[in-house]
């Protein structure tokens, strides 16, 4: 009797350990799931504090110091200056590994690997690419770490299927990811995608492609998203532009998680980001995933992102503007968004930044999703749900000063850095042109538009027309008591309505 009393009292210590703060589901720990998400939250906010303030006590004892290289980096935005402020750094590209925050911070890419320096920009053969390609790169089994020492226009013929611990770092180029399926991150992790433009993703597939030296296999017809996560974990992509892509930007699906999305900007389309398989899709429950510092910019209609259960951290991000909804969900998705800035279209029937997808407020008022110091605009507001907060309607408010220039100052750089009109000299290889030309050509498969470089301009209106596109197992496992030795990270997700 005694020892099934002990037995009792020791599951019920775990059990309650795990629901941390009253998690609306029972919070077991899958593997690559945080135990405590609230606490990388807090992680989080400490880091991008002590960034501020380190920005602020330098701007101030160095104020007739205007060229001082360590001050001028400083930009309060944690992961920037983790990397940015070391003059050297051209030489130590891997430190960046070490400068990620929230559910990815543990996203190692291709640290401690060779350098890959990519040649040749063509991708002719999905089945035995060439040395020297980006495709021959990624499909390599041991880390490596990727770089591109000229700009580069990278046409894909077929997904890009990664291999684990790779890093794809464009500094000092400005390379630009086309074609057919583009990235594809499918049972893998520890992946680093950075400065990067991603774009005009169109469907592939019903052919063989390879996705290590061992091994191609028939591929049936993609999605033709920008990058497609797929039961991976571990994953930063950092510093990147998407836009123009068949179907999602970014879609993390089928048990995803440990994913961290930051400084990058969307524009130009529709289904923006979808995280989430299906909301009868339980292992989805482990998906953790931080949005941070990231610009949501012109012509984007809705999925900002769009998620289905998880833990889904939104902070300091600046939403310039949708044509449906910022943030959506269903399947009873914790959404915990702080900081951000939230500026409404004119449509008087598109000012909330939240949709619950096809459920009743009946079911939905249970749903953990909380608004911590956003500030709303035009008329925006966010519609709060969960036990112990009383759903509101949070008009639009006027902004202390502070406020809002703290959000241009940690988004400024949203987007690939040393490109277009963000030229801040990053690069070991080059930072200028090809021999005076672009090195992207021009033509049907290329055009400035196509490139989203970083336009920041506000769209006045989107015709209503460009809705044209909208779409519509747990193996709970065992209650993994101490899952401890592996890694014990996160998970993220995505489909489709």
């Amino acid at each position: 009797m005694v020892q099934r009393t002990c037995i009792v009292v020791i599951i019920s210590l775990i059990l309650s350990s795990f629901s941390y703060l009253g998690a609306a589901y029972l919070n077991l720990t899958l593997p690559g799931q945080h135990p405590f998400p609230e606490q990388v939250v807090h992680d989080v906010h400490r880091k991008v504090n002590a960034s501020i303030a380190r920005r602020e006590m330098l701007q101030t004892s160095l104020r007739d110091q205007s060229s001082s290289t360590y001050s001028s980096c400083l930009t309060g935005n944690p992961i920037d200056d983790c990397w940015k402020c070391d003059p050297d750094w051209p030489n130590n590209r891997q430190r960046l590994a070490d400068c990620a925050i929230g559910f990815g911070q543990y996203a190692v890419g291709g640290k401690g690997g060779k350098y890959y320096i990519v040649t040749d920009s063509s991708d002719d053969d999905a089945v035995n690419p060439k040395p020297g390609t980006l495709r021959y790169a990624v499909i390599q089994t041991e880390p490596l770490w990727i770089v591109f020492p000229q700009n580069m226009l990278i046409k894909l013929s077929q997904e890009l299927i990664f291999n684990s611990y790779k890093t794809l770092d464009g500094r000092g180029a400005n390379v630009h990811i086309v074609g057919g399926g583009c990235i594809t991150l499918q049972y893998i992790s520890n992946v680093i995608i950075h400065n990067i433009h991603i774009h005009h993703c169109h469907v592939s597939g019903n052919a063989n492609v390879r996705s290590s030296p061992s091994h191609y296999g028939y591929r049936t017809e993609s999605d033709g998203d920008g990058i497609s996560i797929f039961g991976a974990k571990d994953i930063w992509i950092d510093h990147c532009s998407l836009s123009h892509c068949k179907d999602g930007l970014i879609d993390a699906v089928m048990g995803s998680t440990g994913i961290t999305i930051s400084n990058n900007l969307f524009s130009h389309h529709n289904e923006v980001m979808l995280l989430g398989h299906s909301d009868d899709y339980t292992p989805d429950s482990g998906m953790q995933v931080t949005i941070a510092f990231n610009h949501f910019g012109e012509n984007l209609v809705q999925r900002m992102p769009r998620c289905r259960r998880g833990y889904i951290h939104v902070v300091n991000n600046d939403f310039t503007r949708w044509e449906m909804y910022a943030i959506g969900g269903s399947g009873n998705p914790t959404i915990n968004s702080q900081g951000n800035r939230y500026t409404a279209p004119i449509d008087r029937n598109a000012k909330e930044v939240t949709k619950r997808v096809e459920t009743g407020e009946g079911e939905w008022r249970s749903w953990n999703w909380r608004s911590e110091g956003d500030i709303m605009v035009n008329g925006a507001y966010f519609v709060a749900s969960g036990e112990g907060v009383e759903v509101k309607y949070e008009k639009a408010y006027s902004v202390e000063p502070k406020s809002a220039v703290l959000i241009d100052m940690l988004t400024l750089h949203a987007g690939p850095l040393g490109v277009g009109s963000r030229d801040n000299n990053v690069g070991m290889w080059s930072t200028g042109p090809n021999g005076g030309t672009s090195g992207l050509g021009s033509g049907p498969d290329y055009t400035d538009e196509m490139s989203g470089n970083g336009s920041r301009s506000v769209p006045v209106s989107t015709s209503s027309a460009f809705i044209l596109f909208f779409s519509l197992l747990l193996s709970l496992s065992t209650l993994l008591f101490w899952y401890a030795a592996s890694d014990t990270h996160y998970f993220t997700i995505k489909y489709n309505l």
